[in-house]
Order: C-alpha cells, then structure tokens, then sequence
C-alpha cells in the first residue's frame, strides 16, 4: 500500500482518540532505531508483508518486517515518523533493497498499535494488556539475515529482541 494509504489510515484512526491535538505521519528512511531525538518516544514493531524484487520479479512474503516509529506531542501537535525497513533478493546479485508491500489489515492492525504507544507514551494512559495478532503470510523458507535491512541493523525480531 502506499504512503498515501497508510496516512488515509493513521487519519482514521487517529480521530478515533477523540483529542483535540492534530497529529501527522512523515515517513522517513533516516531514522535510527533505538536513538530517538530528544523529546521523542520510540516503538518497534514487526509485522507481515511481501517483497517483489525489481530485478528478476520474483517475490516473497515475510513475517519479520521491522518497522520503527518515533513520536511526539508537542503543543497540540503530534508527529509520527516512520520507517519500514527493506529486504532485497536472495537470488539476484546486487539487488537493490526493496520496500514492503503491506495488506491494509495488516496496516489497520499496525497503526491501531501505534495508537496504543502514542496514548501511553504521549497521554500517560494505562492501557492494560491488548493483542491483536497480524495476518501471517505463509513463508516457506527461512527468514534470510544476509538480505534483510534489519538485521544488518541489529534490531530484526529474529536477531533475539522482540518488538511488540
């Protein structure tokens, strides 16, 4: 889905909150997992998505896509910042990192846990214990570290730490 889409959807849920702050979702591939700016508050979450590779066109699904959002409110304003991290290729050499392709279930299911974190994290909520479990696409191999762009970041679920 495109980013259009995952804002269309981030609206919508974000009014669900019924706050009188406005909030906004930026995408942005510079951000580092584990070191927000100051101010700003941090979840990680894996999730489920497919790949296609622009060389050869083959595809793959993958339930251990990172994604890490930053947030904050400041003033009535609320910012997301989000970065979905990319896989590439097994089988093409040099192949370019490629972006996911998330179902919007699986969007629904992610930003309504990003809303959970931003009610915590923002507006010191207690939310309890609450999970609804992504789509899980049939993978038939092994998750690849040599080709996912989270794990040669140190932060990829199958690396030992999971984000939820």
């Amino acid at each position: 889905m495109t980013t259009l889409e995952w804002t269309s959807i981030f609206q919508t849920k974000i009014g669900e909150l019924d706050r009188t702050d406005s909030w906004c979702l930026e995408f942005d591939d510079s951000l580092v997992p584990d070191l927000p700016n100051p101010g700003w508050e941090q979840y990680i979450r894996s999730a489920c998505a497919r790949f296609s590779c622009s060389k050869c066109k083959r595809s793959w699904p993958s339930n251990r896509v990172m994604v890490v959002f930053h947030m904050r409110l400041l003033q009535n304003q609320g910012t997301v910042k989000v970065r979905r991290f990319r896989q590439n290729c097994k089988q093409c050499s040099e192949a370019p990192m490629e972006e996911a392709t998330f179902s919007a279930d699986n969007i629904s299911i992610l930003l309504e846990k990003l809303l959970e974190k931003i009610r915590i994290k923002c507006y010191h909520e207690d939310l309890g214990e609450r999970n609804r479990p992504f789509r899980i696409m049939e993978a038939r191999g092994p998750h690849e570290a040599a080709h996912c762009e989270a794990c040669k970041q140190g932060i990829c679920s199958m690396n030992g730490t999971l984000f939820f």
